[in-house]
C-alpha cells in the first residue's frame, strides 16, 4: 500500500499563536485548522502574520491539523 498525497488547499491566517503555529480559515470551505510552518519557511525566515494568504499542506489522515508551506503574495 502507497503513502497517500497531501491535500493541497488556500487560506488565510485567522490567529497567531506561540511556537509558529496559527489558526488558517479554508478558502474551501470554511473550516478553522490548526498549522504549523513548514521547515524550509523557519530556515529562510519567511514571516507570516494575520491576513496573509497562506498555502496549506493537510494530511488526510487528520483534517484539524496542516502545514503552511507558502505565504501568497
Amino acid at each position: 500500500m502507497s503513502k497517500q498525497q497531501a491535500i493541497v488547499v488556500d487560506g488565510q491566517v485567522v490567529e497567531s499563536l506561540p511556537n509558529t503555529m496559527f489558526r488558517v480559515e479554508l478558502e474551501t470551505n470554511g473550516l478553522v485548522v490548526l498549522c504549523t510552518l513548514s521547515g524550509k519557511m523557519r530556515m529562510y525566515n519567511i514571516k507570516v502574520i494575520e491576513g496573509d494568504k497562506v498555502k496549506v499542506e493537510m494530511s488526510p489522515y487528520d483534517l484539524t491539523r496542516g502545514r503552511i508551506s507558502q505565504r501568497m503574495k
